[in-house]
């Protein structure tokens, strides 16, 4: 986890500094010096918290915990963070309905999952040939059984497998 330098007590470079206590309350503008007596007085660390402010904001408290409460705050950040995933299915020209329900039926599903998926016809050998608008027809199929709204993210074309086109859900109407 790459963290921020924080000047701390000594390391600060400002003249002035607006000095916050650990609960909240502003003691106002004051110099370096009074601050760092200040911080001494109550046995704290003064902390640059905002040190591109005029002027810079410092903060009178202990400097573990303000290192415990940067970690737990970005740690909760990581978890919120929601990575859409791009999920493939891949089918042939001669897939039969049965399956291509099943490859439907996990496509809507990540769908709802809020993933892209990334839809593949893939084309062995001669198939490669065939017309490019019976091609697309063929990828249809799939998408026409998708039970989730869903919106076209990339257009059907050619890929060096076959056809390739990527959906992703559709965002919800008001």
């Amino acid at each position: 986890m790459a963290t921020l330098q924080v000047r701390i007590n000594h390391q600060i470079r400002a003249t002035e500094l607006r000095v916050l206590a650990e609960n909240g309350d502003n003691y106002g503008v004051l110099s370096l010096t009074d601050a760092l007596k200040k911080a001494e007085e109550l046995g704290l660390d003064l902390i640059e918290i905002s040190p591109n402010a005029l002027p810079p904001v410092a903060k009178i408290m202990d400097y573990g915990k303000f290192q415990y409460d940067a970690n737990k705050k970005q740690k909760l950040a990581k978890t919120k963070a929601h990575t859409i995933e791009t999920k493939n299915v891949q089918v042939k020209v001669g897939t039969g309905e049965h399956d291509l329900d099943l490859k439907a039926k996990k496509v809507s599903e990540w769908l709802r999952d809020g993933h892209r998926v990334k839809i593949d016809l893939f084309l062995p050998g001669r198939t490669k040939y065939m017309d490019f608008n019976f091609l697309k027809e063929r990828l249809g199929r799939i998408l026409k059984l998708v039970s989730e709204n869903y919106k076209v993210a990339e257009e059907p074309k050619k890929s060096p497998k076959g056809i390739t086109t990527v959906i992703e859900k559709a965002p919800a109407t008001k």
